[in-house]
């Protein structure tokens, strides 16, 4: 998947993918009277809302939960994740031309672009999902050790995204409509997950078509761990690895075979 030379490559410019990081977290709060504490009251006011709204206005509950903050978790469980899902691919398919200068006038493994992309992205889901899991703990609804089963869920995550998102990016350079495309994708693949509404409420045809869906079986993980303090059905998160791992496959040749090119196209 990555050669031997890229990741020595990787290892090389180490220094300027984390200032990069650094350097793009620091630059999103820059002459905000409040800075860096924008990253914790954002969030912070998302779980409120939903909370809020969903546990003591509405007093919206799940089918076989009995919990106030039930469908508040199950809200902010898909809908947190999603967010991280959007973010890598949004970034990463438009990376190449954000970045067309620095390409043009450094040279530098380009690789390390779509390093930071999922690294800002990590970092700012590190900080939301933190504020989550406080949450969780202090209504008394953490999920304990099942919370553990996160970990590997979020891995294959990243692997589907930065994988879909690298072979928009190349090939965004070359067709500009991609972009423009997937964007409106996005906004269909939202509502085409089960995260605001549970998947037994669709009809059975329905649900025989989001199971297509790759982003479905890992929202429904996430949502299995935080709601109903249940380990992932692994046997259903099988077929999105697989899925993951072919699409960084394919997006590590298209890059590699393409990269020369793009230059010329920025």
């Amino acid at each position: 998947m990555i050669s031997a030379g890229m990741v020595k490559g990787i290892w090389a410019y180490r220094g300027f993918i984390l200032g990069s990081v650094k350097r793009e977290f620091q630059s999103k709060y820059r002459n905000s009277i409040l800075g860096a504490a924008w990253t914790v009251l954002n969030p912070l006011a998302m779980i409120v809302v939903y909370t809020v709204i969903f546990s003591q206005i509405m007093r919206a509950k799940l089918p076989g939960v009995d919990s106030r903050f039930a469908y508040s978790i199950y809200l902010c469980a898909g809908v947190l994740t999603w967010g991280l899902f959007a973010e890598i691919t949004s970034r990463a398919q438009s990376v190449f031309l954000e970045h067309a200068n620095l390409i043009k006038k450094l040279n530098f493994p380009r690789i390390c672009l779509p390093i930071i992309v999922v690294l800002n992205a990590l970092l700012n889901f590190a900080i939301i999902f933190g504020l989550f899991t406080v949450f969780l703990i202090l209504s008394g609804n953490f999920p304990g050790w099942v919370y553990a089963g996160i970990f590997p869920v979020l891995i294959v995550q990243v692997l589907f995204s930065i994988g879909l998102g690298m072979i928009l990016g190349v090939l965004n350079v070359f067709f500009r409509d991609v972009g423009q495309f997937f964007t409106i994708l996005l906004q269909f693949w939202f509502w085409f997950t089960p995260m605001v509404y549970p998947i037994s409420i669709l009809p059975e045809r329905i649900r025989t078509l989001v199971a297509w869906n790759p982003m479905a079986p890992l929202i429904l993980a996430y949502q299995g761990i935080l709601v109903n303090n249940q380990w992932p059905q692994w046997q259903t998160l099988l077929p999105v690895t697989a899925v993951a791992c072919v699409l960084c496959l394919l997006s590590m040749q298209l890059f590699r075979k393409r990269a020369g090119e793009m230059v010329d196209e920025l």
